[in-house]
């Protein structure tokens, strides 16, 4: 059960509310996030809602049966659109397209990929400056320094930055520099991670676990609305199976579940999910045509030059030939 509290709430009406509800014999959570105030019964008994619904300071009350509550469907008409200023948004009726090389290397590479994404009508850059990478030895990013060059010119060509965040003390540094936190697939129930995500007011972009169901990143992203954030995108990329002919399986049969079972944006990875450059871009239309709200894939100048994620990556002429099928895929279902 969700309650929505009046935004000014008497302290007094608000504990009479917990009050009723903790006699119903419901466990009672509060979360206070940057758009409303909630709170979270957990428990089985019937009652009539009657007995809550004329309490003093409730803005409405709703049941939900799954075990995660607040990005469950079952309560919210309106799916969320992310706002990450400037007109830019995710969610909102129109493909939202993030692009980009694996890794963040130097200025030089930094201005030719927003170059490229200002020529093409993107506003999203996706890159890394923290990279989790199976081998030590692999190069692991720039890191800080990395992400304020990359802020400084992404911001004077009105670009928006999304990047991914892999430990609790790399959230403060990054806040002023990152317009969407990315949680990586390694991450997703990193639970410490998600719960300080939850206080930040940035958006938050939760990527599947590597071999996750989907009930598993829907619980990953309630642990981050229940702390406090509702600027959630959830993003499937791909989980691990027995077949070896691609990195990963790209499973877009969970761009449709998502869909119904949550409001939040649905965003999908193809250069994970395949791995295979020649593959990107027909499992991007795909994944457009399954109903994703956003396509997440890389780019590089000269992808057989990139620190990393090569061979999945497209160059710039076959990425600005995919953003052109992508709008006019997107048209199409828009269109049914």
């Amino acid at each position: 059960m969700i309650i929505q509290l009046e935004d000014k709430i008497k302290p007094n009406d608000r504990n009479n509310v917990i009050e009723v509800i903790e006699a119903l014999g419901y466990k009672v959570t509060e979360v206070k996030t940057q758009r409303c105030n909630y709170l979270i019964g957990i428990g089985k008994r019937e009652f009539d809602i009657r007995k809550l619904g004329n309490q003093a300071g409730i803005l409405d009350i709703h049941r939900v049966s799954d075990d995660y509550k607040l990005v469950s469907k079952k309560w919210k008409v309106k799916n969320t659109v992310i706002d990450l200023g400037d007109e830019v948004y995710i969610g909102n009726g129109e493909l939202a397209v993030m692009t980009g090389p694996c890794s963040i290397e130097g200025e030089e590479q930094i201005k030719k990929t927003i170059d490229h994404l200002v020529e093409n009508g993107i506003k999203i850059m996706r890159g890394g400056v923290y990279k989790p990478r199976s081998s030590p030895y692999s190069f692991r990013g720039l890191g800080i320094d990395g992400l304020k060059l990359w802020y400084e010119y992404a911001r004077s060509k009105g670009i928006k930055i999304v990047t991914e965040v892999m430990q609790v003390s790399q959230i403060e540094p990054m806040l002023p520099y990152t317009d969407i936190f990315q949680v990586g697939a390694r991450n997703t129930q990193n639970f410490n991670l998600l719960d300080e995500l939850g206080k930040v007011d940035k958006a938050v972009m939760i990527k599947r676990g590597i071999s996750g169901t989907i009930d598993e990143l829907l619980h990953s992203a309630e642990y981050v609305f229940s702390a406090g954030n509702e600027k959630l995108i959830l993003c499937e990329r791909g989980i691990r199976t027995y077949e070896k002919a691609s990195r990963n399986t790209l499973d877009l049969n969970a761009v449709p579940i998502l869909k119904e079972k949550t409001h939040l944006p649905i965003v999908v990875d193809p250069s994970h999910g395949i791995g295979i450059r020649n593959h990107v871009a027909p499992m991007a239309l795909a994944g457009i045509m399954a109903g994703a709200d956003g396509i997440i894939y890389e780019t590089h100048e000269k992808p057989e030059e990139a620190y990393s994620d090569g061979q999945q990556t497209l160059d710039f002429k076959e990425s600005a030939a995919l953003n052109k099928k992508m709008k006019e895929a997107y048209q199409l279902v828009s269109n049914w």
